[in-house]
């Protein structure tokens, strides 16, 4: 049972960081914004639902993960207000840019906090065996979430 949740999860973690460096460095003419906006979007949304199911939810259920768990999803909400506004701008103009900034600023926060703190305060509370159940999980809900949302 090597693979876990926590596996699992820094796979669409660094997809994540990729994607909003390249988003930022591509030329506001042209397809690549556009392109790279949209794979952020649904890698942001898909990875989102399935570690709200398969991560959060667990934790929700324990006093001890309660607090973070809370506040973790406090951020993904914060994070789809974001790709909303960014939806509504003109991708090549300025005004898309500094959101984008600050989007991708939200996105590589919630990471750091998740990998340093969450994942140290779910290990107290899942069992490896949980870990592993959840790793599956996670993975095929995430996989289902990408197509339809590439579907959408």
């Amino acid at each position: 049972m090597t693979d876990n949740i926590y596996e699992a999860l820094r796979e669409s973690h660094e997809i994540q960081r990729s994607l909003c460096r390249k988003l930022l460095r591509a030329k506001p003419a042209g397809d690549d914004r556009q392109a790279l906006f949209t794979a952020l979007r649904i890698e942001l949304a898909a990875h989102a639902a399935a570690e709200e199911r398969f991560l959060y939810a667990p934790m929700l259920m324990d006093d001890m993960g309660l607090d973070s768990s809370r506040h973790a999803l406090a951020e993904h909400h914060t994070m789809d207000e974001m790709v909303e506004k960014l939806q509504s701008l003109e991708t090549s103009g300025d005004a898309w840019l500094e959101h984008a900034k600050k989007l991708s600023e939200k996105v590589h926060h919630h990471l750091r906090e998740e990998e340093k703190k969450f994942f140290q305060v779910s290990g107290k509370i899942l069992t490896d065996t949980q870990k592993h159940r959840l790793a599956l999980r996670y993975r095929r809900d995430y996989a289902r979430m990408q197509k339809k949302l590439e579907a959408a």
